[in-house]
């Protein structure tokens, strides 16, 4: 049976039919919708993990017990989990190990544009890459037997435009897979240092031997065609490199690190001109040139941002372009907003009218950075946030730290923000924490977390009470505040930051898009009491239009959250049909 599959679905179907037993991820742009399908597979055990650290080690874990496990996460996720990835190559595994990672060129939902096949490279770890859905089901299924014949985790390279592609998938039946025999190891295990030692020895022996099989593994393939050029690609560049160039002679690569130095050889050989056609850094570009052999790359081909036929076209050949160039059709400019209803909007209008220094973190949020709230001042990475607003009082004083906050939200708070928080209590720290707990983990498409009570399959479960946590951790001072309630909230938030000690602030009310919210119904401006003050223009909301001689409520929009009701001075706004 074929059926049309996203990459990441695919990758999720792969996964079932090699007949793995464990599933985990942080949810993270592009990557999310591999655990969210294969949670669908009744056969496999999937959770949502706390962060990418704790997902990986759960499956080392079901690794080294001898049952297959697959682990995902976006590139920056990726740095998250580098301290068990890195111990994990030198391990080496039972069950066979697959870990995901969804790059970003183009940065659509990241930030920062970082290339993980240098991951591998630093890791020691093998790498494969696919460049269609097919390809993404076949390979998964691929590295599961590299990874067990080689006793190596195997990385998986994915990107936005496969990871949220589609394409034909040929659908098989699951491989039953018995767990494999668990002996307790402790040369192979217990990374101390003498073991460590040893184990590096294995690692080198087996980096030596993935290169003599990347050079017969059917994953690289030579495609001839026109000899008078030759392209080595892979991934999504392979796609569009075949619109770019046409007919010429392809070296596609599947299996990306280690590369085959044979294949590249012989196929450099028999081309007049060679090009190398890969997003991100020059990595297969440099480990040629290291061969000997003269590529062309990126000296013509820019080393940030997303690739398209179109731009290779321009870039390698100019105005003579050896196919038809798509054109784009003409859209208006639409700047990503907070939805409407969104709970965080009260929160960034209160704060800018305190004129607060902001430490932000990752999220729906971090939109209020945007005009016109314009209230949140750093974004670094998860968790980040505390820390930062730490450090800005310990640099500047308390005075400076007095009107400065940290947010983040209940989902990002638990992946990396209570150790921040841990830090400000023990090193006698004065900030003030705002926990936006929206009862969901929002950026990423509304994934649960341990804040919510449930699993990634819907069950329900233990829920992790911020309050009392905060409060375990040393925190005193620790509220809860509806962020429509202005006066309520901003009435904490001064408190708060006027308290010579560490505080935290619950900023509580659930995302706009839950199903189970419901509110009252569109508002409407009445035109004969409003001043054209534009207060309500503050809060942000796209619902609400400034057509310059009027404004008025997009009631296609328009949640009837009321906030806008509650910034204007002059009652001006009511719910429709009043």
């Amino acid at each position: 049976m074929k059926k049309l599959m996203l990459g990441n679905e695919a990758v999720a179907r792969g996964a079932y039919e090699a007949g793995v037993k464990v599933a985990t991820a942080y949810p993270g742009t592009p990557s999310t919708e591999i655990t969210e399908n294969i949670a669908k597979y009744d056969e496999v055990y999937s959770e949502w993990s706390p962060n990418e650290k704790v997902a990986l080690e759960v499956a080392i874990g079901s690794s080294i017990a001898g049952g297959r496990a697959i682990c995902s996460m976006k590139h920056v996720g990726l740095n998250v989990a580098a301290d068990p990835l890195f111990t994990v190559s030198y391990t080496g595994v039972n069950a066979g190990l697959v870990i995901m990672v969804a790059d970003d060129p183009g940065m659509h939902s990241s930030q920062n544009e970082q290339d993980s096949r240098m991951y591998a490279k630093a890791s020691k770890i093998p790498m494969v890459e696919p460049s269609d859905s097919e390809e993404c089901k076949e390979y998964v299924k691929e590295a599961f037997e590299i990874s067990e014949k080689f006793d190596t985790p195997v990385l998986f390279r994915l990107s936005t435009r496969i990871s949220h592609s589609q394409s034909i998938v040929e659908i098989g039946d699951r491989e039953d897979i018995a767990l494999r025999e668990y002996k307790k190891d402790p040369d192979k295990y217990v990374m101390m240092p003498a073991m460590a030692r040893k184990r590096h020895v294995a690692v080198e022996n087996r980096m030596a031997a993935l290169a003599e099989f990347s050079n017969t593994t059917p994953l690289n393939r030579i495609e001839w065609g026109n000899t008078d050029v030759g392209v080595i690609t892979s991934g999504i560049a392979y796609q569009y490199a075949r619109e770019a160039f046409g007919d010429v002679s392809y070296l596609k690569l599947g299996m990306i690190y280690p590369l085959p130095d044979k294949l590249i050889k012989e196929f450099s050989e028999k081309v007049k001109v060679l090009y190398v056609i890969e997003e991100l850094e020059p990595f297969f570009e440099d480990h040629i040139k290291k061969l000997g052999i003269k590529v062309i790359g990126k000296d013509v081909l820019p080393v940030m941002g997303e690739y398209s036929a179109n731009l290779i076209r321009e870039k390698v050949f100019g105005n003579q372009s050896t196919g038809k160039k798509i054109e784009g059709i003409g859209t208006p400019v639409r700047p990503p907003v907070m939805c409407p209803g969104c709970p965080h909007r009260g929160m960034f209008y209160v704060l800018n009218k305190l004129k607060l220094t902001v430490s932000g973190d990752i999220g729906c949020y971090t939109l209020g950075a945007l005009p016109p709230t314009q209230a949140m001042d750093t974004c670094v990475c998860m968790g980040a946030s505390i820390g930062a607003a730490h450090g800005m009082e310990k640099s500047r004083g308390k005075e400076f730290g007095s009107k400065t906050v940290a947010i983040l939200g209940d989902s990002t708070f638990v992946h990396s923000g209570i150790t921040g928080l841990v830090n400000v209590v023990y090193n006698k720290g004065n900030s003030t924490v705002i926990i936006l707990d929206n009862s969901i983990t929002g950026m990423t498409g509304h994934q649960h977390n341990p804040t919510t009570g449930f699993t990634i399959k819907g069950e329900p479960t233990r829920q992790v009470d911020l309050e009392k946590l905060c409060h375990a951790v040393g925190v005193d001072r620790v509220k809860v505040v509806d962020p429509f309630n202005l006066k309520e909230f901003e009435k904490t938030v001064r408190e708060e930051i006027a308290a010579d000690e560490p505080s935290v602030v619950i900023s509580q009310r659930p995302c706009a898009l839950l199903k189970n919210v419901k509110f009252e119904g569109p508002h409407k401006i009445i035109n004969e009491k409003c001043k054209k003050c534009k207060m309500c223009m503050k809060i942000g909301c796209p619902a609400i239009v400034d057509f310059g001689d009027h404004i008025e409520i997009n009631d296609a929009l328009c949640v009837g959250c009321g906030l806008c009701s509650k910034v204007c001075n002059f009652d001006a706004i009511e719910k429709a049909g009043e």
